[in-house]
């Protein structure tokens, strides 16, 4: 009975000590699950910075410019009126619309813009022009006085636009330019970087 009773203890014991291994290794287990969860988490939200940094990348990827001359005379108008002008120097990124005049922007950034105009011309000085943001009027150029018709001006802005924001050349109500196959009249402009 002795030894039944040594063997039995024996047998406790060894019940107890796996019973302590077992429940070591679940709890090894447990860690390794909160560890295997963690680092899925970590991983999904590296897999989201990834994804925004090649949306971003593909953004900064975007290229826009655009080079236009006039090259025939314009105006006057009964009223203010975008410049369409038709020869077509690049239009990177298709933003320039000949038929209307008008700069879209594709993306929101920082864009630099220039316009040079050419007088009407003829004996008495009677050009004037803005370069227009949507409605706004950015920066202006005229010429409305004085004895020499064969002057020509130039201005230029950089400016934040918003995706959809349209930049034009107005030319306003009973003014005109000069210009013929020598295109003295030109607009150009381009994305310097996405915001």
């Amino acid at each position: 009975m002795e030894a039944m009773a040594q063997t039995q203890s024996a047998l406790k014991e060894h019940v107890w000590k796996m019973g302590q291994k077992m429940v070591a290794v679940e709890t090894k287990l447990q860690m390794s699950d909160n560890q295997s969860e963690e680092l899925k988490e970590i991983n999904q939200a590296q897999h989201e910075q990834l994804n925004a940094l090649k949306q971003s990348l593909a953004i900064g990827q975007i290229k826009m410019a655009f080079s236009v001359a006039l090259g025939s005379s314009m105006g006057p108008f009964e009223q203010d009126m975008p410049l369409k002008y038709q020869r077509i120097l690049c239009n990177i990124g298709s933003g320039y619309n000949p038929a209307t005049g008008i700069f879209t922007a594709m993306v929101q950034g920082m864009y630099y813009f220039s316009y040079t105009v050419y007088n009407n011309n003829s004996a008495q000085p009677n050009s004037a022009v803005s370069l227009m943001l949507n409605s706004q009027k950015l920066v202006s150029t005229w010429n409305t006085e004085g004895d020499d018709s064969h002057e020509s001006a130039t201005n230029a802005a950089v400016v934040e636009l918003m995706a959809g924001d349209s930049v034009f050349v107005q030319l306003y109500a009973k003014r005109a330019l000069y210009d013929d196959g020598y295109y003295y009249n030109t607009f150009s402009g381009f994305l310097l970087f996405t915001l």
